[in-house]
């Protein structure tokens, strides 16, 4: 459930966005400016001003760029009033870059919010005449409220499991469905109910008694009683409609029937109002929270007369690229991919896709980390890249594979730019700044990112970023994401003729803040599939595409499989230029190679058959897919050095002993192990596992080492690791002083002595 808070403001339901300057700029030409640079459709778009309109756009064919020029078309040529335009969509971050184009296309003072901020706002504006008193409190979070609804229900419920059940009474809400229908709704649309209906029921009962009772509502009621307000006060409905009269609802393949009932009451019975459409069903990826493509595949059925325009021109991707994306969705089957669209790419030649196979989910890791070095190496920006899985309890082995390359990433989800303490704290040190007349810091600085950088620089920032990875570097990373802002914010604002000051970047931080509309971190992105929606990249890594996991195992029904193709198309058309897709046969080193390549891949992949005509043995071999897994041998079963029972669990697998059986480990060359390894992780500004994990140092510790090809059979010590570390252990397990590996020496530092 997206997070609301930020974007809901105060007062009037009808107020502009609070940074917006009055609409009107001599200097930006007049209406047919706007659209200069457009294609044949998307002007089409753009100029299809009245009445219903649906916009069909594939991935990357510029769909916010044809609705926003469209609304700032409206705006300049007199047809739209500023404040009689409501464009909604589902982030904040896409609501507030919606507002951001608007702004540099002189339509200031449209209102581009969420369903549940547009909702919200209305709801406190209305509350007291409609109902009286003030507005029940907003829940944030619902999960702690249905943790205590089980547990007066008898029911223990695990943590994982609580989410699941909050899941389940979300998706009862959006779709209208009351607890004593739940049972039987779950039934009728074949949804795997994370437990027994009958008791997600009666929780969901006592969870709205108990909500109802303390005077609380959660974001689902947001929505359903500003729709119930209007449905029952047509005085209050007819104030709506005749403050708002020109809608546009982005990605409007995931609305929910509940969304759709209150997008049904702001436009109200007979047309009145111009409502204008935009999505794709092919990405249609959210049905498991309620979402449905049936209102964008039926909108020519509720709009007769609706003008329906089809965006195919793709400006993101390289044909070889889209040429792939195709062909994923020309095998899809059902009622969306009826209505797919074939995307037709307007860039130049890339390189052509590339599948790879590996032995196991480690040597993937460390070969895509190797790779996306490469990139960046290449030239590729760190933030040009992302690696995308079907789950998130993917991303560790990814973390812990950049990290010991030193790679920098950002996790997509984690905690919000413009909260963490050092934007913050750099937020009150560039107000001050930009408030002083004259300031030592700032004065004979350049231009406007010299003097951002002199006054980070109070706070230790620095032109280089630190060495490794951890908190140290998220940090340097965050301010370094602030200077870059800088150096747009000043080009374009250059190129527009415009000055530039301190004051005029804090203005754009504050506005951006209250966006949420973030600068990119110069980092590797780590995402899920379905937090990938709506972003790009250069070059994309598709990785753990096995079967079981793309599709997920529980994707049971045709549908739900159908779903789980459009989410690998989704993550395909996040590519700009370099795509890979890679699966691995095991799980663990030394595993069983019982793996199989999604089904997705067939026919696709060079050397695989089409669908339902899957080849004899394991698919994908070498000369198959391009490319194939290097640098890991087979390895055997490995079998406990003391009882000889077979291992399996990766702890013991790594020790090559049964935790319960007897340990050899030199308990003193373990704590010098440890002791070194912590002033490694201070060194690199990591956390101390990123050099070695426990259990690794319990393994050198019992096996001893002699040398570098005992230390390599270490399980945990790579080929990377043994070069950068190999050295100093060996040292510390002979008893002398760590020494520096040649590898990890630079030119101006002389070798240490052995």
């Amino acid at each position: 459930m997206e997070r609301m808070q930020e974007d809901l403001l105060s007062g009037s339901p009808f107020d502009g966005h609070q940074d917006a300057h009055r609409f009107g700029d001599p200097a930006a030409g007049g209406p047919d400016a706007v659209l200069a640079g457009l294609d044949p459709e998307q002007r089409a778009v753009a100029t299809a001003l009245h009445g219903a309109v649906c916009v069909l756009a594939g991935a990357g064919t510029g769909k916010t760029r044809a609705i926003t020029h469209r609304i700032a078309y409206g705006v300049r040529s007199g047809v739209y009033q500023p404040q009689q335009v409501l464009a909604v969509t589902f982030t904040a971050r896409a609501a507030g870059e919606m507002r951001g184009r608007l702004r540099q296309l002189g339509a200031d003072g449209v209102q581009a919010r969420t369903f549940h901020a547009a909702a919200l706002r209305q709801l406190q504006y209305f509350w007291p005449r409609a109902v009286g008193g003030p507005v029940p409190q907003l829940l944030e979070r619902k999960v702690q409220l249905v943790a205590e609804a089980a547990g007066r229900c008898g029911l223990r419920v695990q943590r994982t499991e609580l989410r699941d059940l909050t899941a389940e009474i979300e998706w009862a809400k959006v779709t209208q469905t009351g607890p004593d229908d739940y049972p039987a709704a779950v039934a009728k649309s074949g949804r795997e109910a994370p437990r027994d209906p009958a008791e997600t029921a009666q929780v969901y009962r006592v969870y709205e008694e108990t909500k109802s009772r303390r005077g609380n509502i959660d974001f689902e009621d947001v929505l359903l009683l500003t729709a119930a307000i209007l449905e029952d006060r047509p005085d209050i409905a007819d104030q709506v409609r005749a403050q708002y009269r020109h809608f546009t609802v982005d990605e409007y393949q995931d609305v929910s029937p509940l969304q759709q009932r209150l997008l049904d009451q702001w436009t109200g019975p007979g047309g009145g109002a111009s409502l204008c459409v935009v999505g794709d069903a092919s990405q249609t990826i959210y049905s498991f929270t309620g979402a449905t493509p049936d209102y964008l595949l039926g909108f020519r059925t509720r709009h007769p007369e609706a003008t329906v325009v089809k965006l195919v021109r793709d400006y993101r991707s390289t044909p070889q690229v889209v040429h792939l994306a195709n062909g994923l969705l020309a095998q899809a089957r059902g009622e969306a991919a009826r209505h797919r669209l074939e995307l037709v790419s307007q860039r130049e030649a890339g390189p052509e896709p590339v599948y790879t196979e590996y032995e196991d989910e480690p040597t993937e890791a460390e070969t895509t980390a190797r790779k996306i070095k490469d990139l960046i190496a290449a030239g590729v920006r760190a933030s040009e890249i992302a690696v995308l899985f079907r789950t998130n309890g993917q991303s560790e082995v990814y973390e812990q594979a950049l990290a010991d390359l030193g790679v920098p990433y950002q996790l997509k989800g984690a905690e919000r730019f413009f909260e963490r303490p050092e934007v913050r704290d750099a937020g009150v040190l560039l107000r001050g700044a930009a408030r002083a007349a004259s300031d030592p810091v700032t004065d004979g600085a350049p231009d406007l990112a010299g003097q951002v950088r002199a006054v980070l620089a109070t706070r230790g920032f620095t032109a280089e970023p630190p060495a490794g990875s951890g908190a140290v570097r998220d940090r340097w990373e965050s301010l370094a994401a602030l200077v870059r802002l800088a150096e747009e914010f000043e080009r374009g604002r250059t190129a527009e003729g415009r000055t530039t000051d301190l004051a005029a970047y804090v203005a754009e931080l504050d506005a951006r803040a209250a966006a949420q509309h973030a600068p990119a971190v110069e980092g590797v992105t780590l995402a899920s599939l379905h937090a990938a929606k709506g972003l790009e990249w250069d070059a994309v890594f598709l990785v753990g595409l096995t079967e079981g996991t793309m599709p997920i195992i529980y994707a049971k029904t045709d549908e739900q499989v159908e779903e789980e193709r459009r989410l690998l198309y989704v993550g395909v058309t996040r590519a700009r230029k370099h795509l890979t897709l890679s699966w691995a046969l095991s799980r663990s080193p030394g595993g069983r190679a019982s793996r199989k390549p999604s089904r997705f891949l067939d026919g696709l992949r060079p050397g695989s058959s089409a669908p339902g005509a899957r080849p004899a043995g394991r698919g994908g071999r070498a000369g198959e897919t391009g490319e194939r897994s290097a640098g890991r041998r087979v390895r055997g079963p490995v079998t406990c050095r003391v009882c000889g029972r077979a291992l399996t669990e990766a702890v013991e697998r790594k020790l090559r002993r049964c935790e319960t059986c007897p340990s050899t480990m030199d308990e003193a060359l373990y704590e010098r192990l440890r002791e070194w390894r912590a002033a490694q992780a201070r060194e690199q500004g990591a956390p101390a596992y990123v050099v070695f994990t426990d259990a690794t140092l319990m393994a050198i510790a019992e096996d001893v080492p002699a040398n570098r090809q005992e230390l390599a059979g270490i399980s945990g010590v790579g080929a990377m690791k043994l070069d950068k570390y190999g050295a100093a252990v060996l040292s510390l397990c002979a008893g002398e002083e760590p020494v520096r590996d040649p590898a990890d020496v630079t030119d101006d530092q002389p070798d240490e002595p052995a």
